[in-house]
């Protein structure tokens, strides 16, 4: 979903049954004998109990830890769901109904049951769960779900949504990328890490390596407050608002049985991580003694206002977080490091680099190459810039499908089948400045980023901490795990022609949409 100022609607025709495609259900399979009966949180576990002795930390600084395997950033949210005690509020561009996400689902309802409230906002142009079902979700009593920015998929047929497209482009295009987890206003995860198999090493086929980061304590109420501000936005829609039927629900204990049933089968969520969520506190113990988390005074997390440019003409613009990025680049001194999906340069940010390298800053970016990525519209616009990047005299490191790393921080307890080889694509939107100040967040080296999504990012200043981001970063760089890309040699070949072709029909697609 993606285009300019004037462009035939035809054009859009395929990217729009992509992103926006009729809503399927996901049925839950048919239930066997040897589920458990249900899954029981330990009684005798407090989250504010495994933290009491880091409250003076927690008030005065802001701990980070940052999340790098998808198992691990999968049993943290688990945990915290888990014990949360007050409130959830959760903030998606994607949460998918598929495995991972129906498990999602049933913590965030044993949750509410508990009594905790939870807050969800999630974009609409990539929902694919029925109304109904949200509706369900909704229901409970203490659950509360809002839409962002309704109107093109949610609910809506194909023809409504080449409508929505056609008379209202600009809305049609403005989107909410912002992804954050937050418990009790004390607890953040925030990074490039939607709610779906693929970024936490549950796709049999195809799998995100990705970055998150743990935040808690000071900056979590600046998370906070960007929630609310997104809460309170004519934007966000109650999901009540967007339906004319009127249900009548079962009670929630029987409304949500077979959820329950479904995330206590085994072969829907593998007892081995069952395991590792039911000993996280002692995790925590350990992380609290951990030399990888650090407790910092400058940590800063910054985020687009809703509805971000909606000015009715074109679609450039910019942002909180585009602004602050261009500042930390104009700053550097000796080096930036870069790992972003989707590196669709303009003119703006080709200068940009030119004029950091032409200070003598060295400048690396590590990307998706054409046998990894999951987007040929956004690949097709990176091979136009590509020739101009490297002349400016960025250094290219395009990610390998078959990552020999990935066996290491990847696949996590996908493990346990031995014969098991996804393809994974880079998913991490982070960058690095002169080694000592680490950005973590939801922004593509895009222009979708820069000026029509809504995105957040952290940035955080810690050498100690940035050495460590750093020196996994320069590993994924290595021969084994990425191909240099130069002006003599790229690696568009790996791939079968067919492929190849596929990508080049998409150059017809702007920039400014990708």
């Amino acid at each position: 979903m993606k285009m300019h100022k004037v462009f035939p609607v035809f054009i859009f025709l395929f990217l729009v049954l992509m992103a926006c495609k009729d809503v399927q259900e996901h049925p839950l399979p048919e239930l066997t004998e040897d589920f458990c009966d249900q899954i029981h949180r330990n009684e005798t576990v407090s989250l504010s109990e495994q933290v009491k002795d880091l409250q003076d930390s927690l008030e005065r600084k802001t701990g980070v830890y940052v999340l790098e395997d998808g198992g691990g950033a999968m049993v943290t949210r688990a945990w915290l769901s888990e014990y949360a005690e007050k409130t959830i509020d959760i903030q998606y561009f994607i949460f998918s109904t598929d495995n991972v996400g129906l498990i999602a689902c049933d913590y965030l309802v044993r949750a509410a049951d508990r009594g905790v409230k939870v807050r969800i906002i999630v974009d609409d142009i990539m929902v694919d769960a029925r109304l109904e079902d949200i509706l369900n979700f909704d229901a409970h009593r203490n659950i509360e779900v809002k839409i962002y920015n309704p109107g093109s998929n949610l609910g809506k047929n194909l023809y409504q949504k080449l409508k929505k497209l056609v008379t209202d482009f600009r809305s049609f295009n403005q989107r909410m990328h912002n992804k954050t987890f937050i418990v009790d206003d004390q607890f953040v995860i925030t990074g490039g890490r939607n709610i779906a198999d693929e970024y936490f090493d549950y796709n049999h086929d195809y799998n995100f390596r990705d970055r998150d980061v743990l935040l808690m304590g000071k900056v979590s109420q600046k998370v906070s407050r960007s929630f609310e501000d997104f809460w309170q936005s004519e934007l966000s829609v109650p999901v009540s608002e967007l339906s004319d039927e009127k249900y009548n629900w079962s009670p929630d204990s029987v409304r949500f049985e077979r959820l329950h049933q479904y995330a206590c089968n085994e072969e829907n969520f593998w007892p081995q991580i069952r395991s590792r969520i039911d000993s996280f506190d002692r995790t925590i113990a350990r992380i609290k003694r951990s030399d990888h988390l650090y407790w910092l005074d400058e940590v800063d997390f910054i985020s687009d206002d809703p509805g971000k440019n909606s000015g009715e003409e074109g679609l450039g613009g910019s942002g909180r977080c585009t602004e602050a990025l261009i500042q930390l680049v104009k700053e550097a001194k000796e080096s930036i490091v870069i790992q972003s999906p989707y590196l669709i340069t303009t003119d703006l940010g080709l200068q940009l680099f030119k004029a950091a390298t032409e200070r003598g800053v060295k400048i690396k970016i590590q990307t998706n190459s054409l046998s990894s990525t999951d987007n040929l519209e956004a690949f097709s616009s990176y091979q136009k810039s590509r020739k101009s990047l490297l002349k400016a005299g960025v250094r290219i490191f395009e990610f390998k499908p078959d990552a020999a790393i990935r066996r290491d921080i990847m696949t996590g307890d996908l493990q346990q089948e031995i014969d098991f080889t996804p393809i994974f694509g880079h998913h991490a939107k982070s960058m690095v400045i002169d080694g000592k100040i680490t950005v973590i967040g939801t922004f593509n080296l895009d222009p979708r980023s820069a000026n029509l999504n809504t995105e957040c990012i952290a940035v955080i200043h810690s050498e100690d901490l940035t050495q460590n981001v750093l020196k996994g970063m320069e590993i994924e760089m290595q021969a084994q795990n990425s191909w240099e890309t130069t002006l003599d040699f790229n690696p568009d070949q790996e791939v079968n022609r067919t492929k190849r072709l596929k990508t080049w029909t998409r150059k017809i697609l702007p920039k400014s949409i990708l």
